[in-house]
């Protein structure tokens, strides 16, 4: 029999993910009977497979890359976040149908601990990660520019949003969050990752958001760190938005310290 109990991470890879682990720690913590668990959906089949998981048993399930934008349009039913993101990482199935939220945009603030209002921001990427943290840092107050490595996608981004887009902006920023998949080969080097990001002739900014982790640091953050930023890493930031799905889903108060306590243990992943 199904359990009636069910959550999951889908994307495409996603056996690397460490949201399993992570949420199997805090449903354990909370003492609900509930199951956490992996599912790797190739584009082509993420539509119809998420459709047919309630019927399944499942309550919820977080979206990783690719399918963030593809989470969004399929949903019947968005939050105001998601739609004005474009994009949803949170789907949550009830007897109204598939509901969509975005909670990587408010667990990108939670996890930098302070208001980046005033600041100069760069966002590296526009793809959902890259739609989410450009969306939150503007709506925090910041002065928010995006760069892409495919510029037209990144004009579109920023022209949507009403953000600048840096092509090689000039200065350095205050905070740049690296909201691209460059740094997930832990053998790529530190010059190879600047360059991939348009970033081999800057200087380290005063913080760092680098969504992507790994076993040991990235490149990019180990570059960060030296030059003396503050650096916030991708676990801070899964354990934030995390948390807030499992809030979503649960209706509890989600167990933060041992949500960062599971995650920093095996795996891969950027959100």
């Amino acid at each position: 029999m199904l359990s009636p109990h069910l959550l999951g991470v889908a994307g495409f890879p996603v056996g690397h993910s460490r949201s399993p682990v992570m949420h199997a720690a805090a449903l354990r913590e909370l003492r609900l009977p509930w199951r956490y668990l992996k599912l790797p959906l190739p584009p082509e089949l993420f539509a119809e497979a998420a459709r047919a998981l309630p019927a399944a048993g499942y309550v919820g399930v977080n979206v990783t890359v690719p399918h963030k934008l593809a989470a969004l349009r399929l949903a019947d039913h968005s939050t105001p976040t998601a739609k004005a993101i474009g994009a949803a990482n949170t789907l949550t199935f009830t007897e109204a149908g598939i509901e969509a939220d975005n909670t990587d945009a408010p667990g990108l603030i939670g996890a930098l601990g302070e208001s980046p209002s005033g600041r100069r921001a760069l966002v590296l990427g526009a793809g959902g990660a890259g739609r989410a943290a450009a969306w939150a840092l503007r709506e925090a107050g910041a002065e928010v520019s995006v760069w892409n490595r495919t510029p037209e996608r990144g004009r579109d981004l920023a022209a949507e949003l009403g953000i600048g887009y840096a092509e090689r902006a000039a200065g350095v920023p205050d905070l740049v969050v690296n909201a691209t998949s460059v740094g997930l080969d832990p053998d790529i080097s530190e010059q190879r990752v600047l360059e991939a990001l348009g970033l081999r002739v800057r200087e380290p900014p005063a913080a760092l958001v680098d969504l992507v982790y790994g076993e040991r640091e990235t490149a990019l953050t180990a570059w960060a760190r030296r030059g003396g930023s503050a650096v916030v890493d991708g676990l801070e930031v899964l354990v934030h938005q995390g948390a807030l799905s499992l809030e979503r889903w649960t209706g509890r108060g989600p167990p933060l310290a041992a949500m960062r306590a599971a995650a920093a243990h095996g795996g891969l992943d950027i959100r």
